[in-house]
């Protein structure tokens, strides 16, 4: 059997922990699959956070968004600094689970997807879902959870 390469990593960012462990082992996997690889990062702006704030306005968006481009040119920078050449991020607006599962996956014909753990509690899935959960189990691609930051996992 030929060795899996994957050669269009997705990995979704939120600012957690998780999810900044998720995007170096993903660096690391886009770097270890070759020069084609390509790694997208993907961050996604829930706009249902905003509708219960009283004093939403469009500020708060631009606000949000721009400090979203600032972390996520980093990530970039990242990437780039230990050898990743193909690498670039989308912003996107509106439900994570739908977009990281099924619309950017399409969008960056994505091969994998690497995700965070989730960082939520048992009481807390129950209620409102784990993303990770909701892609592990609905995404057309395969799906890997990072769980640890063990380089020897890599």
């Amino acid at each position: 059997m030929a060795e899996q390469r994957y050669l269009n990593i997705l990995v979704p960012v939120d600012g957690s922990k998780e999810a900044e462990i998720a995007l170096d082992k993903a660096i690391a996997v886009t770097k270890r699959n070759g020069s084609e690889a390509h790694l997208h990062i993907l961050h996604v702006i829930d706009t249902r956070a905003f509708q219960n704030v009283s004093s939403f306005d469009t500020t708060m968006v631009e606000q949000v968004s721009e400090t979203a481009k600032e972390t996520l040119d980093e990530y970039v920078e990242r990437a780039k600094a230990v050898g990743v050449e193909n690498v670039s991020y989308t912003i996107e607006y509106g439900s994570p689970k739908a977009i990281i599962a099924k619309e950017a996956p399409k969008e960056v014909n994505a091969d994998l997807i690497m995700i965070g753990a989730t960082g939520l509690n048992a009481v807390e899935r129950i209620l409102i879902g784990s993303v990770t959960e909701y892609v592990t189990r609905t995404a057309d691609v395969d799906v890997l959870v990072v769980r640890t930051n063990d380089a020897a996992s890599l």
